[in-house]
């Protein structure tokens, strides 16, 4: 896998797939992941501690809510299952990942509110309720501003984004960076050398 990545578009390694097992409050659940995809051997450590700390939707919530690279679709397999009227976007430029969370969620009978898209596929005039990212800060500065510099703005009026960014790699930048852009930016929970940042327009 030289030069692949868990951002690239179409992985090109063979794809060993496994199952990753997690609980969410009172919910097991079992989804299948595979390799060429983000953490595909466990929850990754941030996903968990973002799931943990931030505020799940409640069964009233309507959404619509945005997985911002949603790998094979863990945070998108918890909002709908804790939101079960609202609708989720799961968002990944990997299609190997979209392929595994459309499978994951079918699997959990909540297919039918979740739309699996590339950056691209989600039309233009979609505003969400939430937004929920663990994002690949690998990618660069640059590209991680420009991914959440197009996305944030995608808010609803009253909307809020729950983001997961560990320390060492920069989540105090990125905390003082989304408030020069004007973003309300609170740290909701430190963990396990995680920050969970909530933001507000």
């Amino acid at each position: 896998m030289t030069g692949e990545h868990y951002f690239t578009a179409q992985p090109g390694s063979a794809a060993r797939e496994r199952d990753v097992e997690f609980r969410i409050g009172a919910r097991d659940y079992v989804l299948r992941a595979a390799t060429g995809v983000f953490s595909a051997d466990r929850l990754d450590p941030g996903t968990a501690v973002l799931l943990r700390k931030a505020d799940l939707p409640g069964p009233d919530a309507a959404g619509p809510f945005l997985d911002l690279g949603c790998g094979y679709g863990p945070i998108t397999c918890v909002l709908a299952t804790t939101a079960p009227r609202a609708v989720v976007w799961a968002v990944d430029v990997n299609a190997r990942a979209r392929e595994l969370a459309a499978g994951n969620t079918d699997r959990l009978g909540v297919a039918g509110r979740v739309r699996v898209a590339d950056p691209d596929g989600v039309p233009a005039d979609v505003r969400f309720a939430e937004i929920w990212s663990n994002p690949p800060i690998h990618v660069g500065k640059a590209e991680l501003h420009g991914m959440l510099g197009r996305w944030l703005p995608r808010l609803a009026p009253g909307g809020v984004a729950w983001l997961v960014v560990g320390k060492n790699l920069g989540g105090d930048s990125l905390h003082r960076w989304l408030a020069d852009q004007g973003w309300q930016v609170t740290r909701r929970a430190s963990q396990k050398g995680f920050r969970v940042l909530r933001v507000n327009a």
